[in-house]
């Protein structure tokens, strides 16, 4: 595995967890997080679980779309980043 795709792997995991947390904090279940970006409860599960066949695409759209500011999404990337250095 290259830099570069290890690095990809350690952003959508980064993202997924923000998911997850963002989520929680909003007292949402999977099933009314999926209605807001027009997903599925399943599509949502296999985000939060890091699953690689989930589009950094949704990831983004669905922290979005739960009020999730800009300044998160890169908190989550820099996460990764720290991760990957350390």
């Amino acid at each position: 595995m290259s830099t570069e795709e290890a690095q990809f792997i350690e952003m959508k995991l980064a993202l997924a967890a923000g998911v997850k947390e963002v989520r929680e904090k909003r007292g949402l279940t999977q099933t009314a997080l999926a209605h807001l970006p027009g997903s599925s409860q399943s599509r949502i599960a296999k985000m939060e679980a890091g699953d690689r066949s989930v589009s950094l695409d949704l990831l983004v759209r669905s922290l979005l779309s739960i009020g999730a500011s800009s300044a998160e999404i890169a908190k989550w990337i820099r996460r990764a980043e720290t991760r990957r250095a350390a």
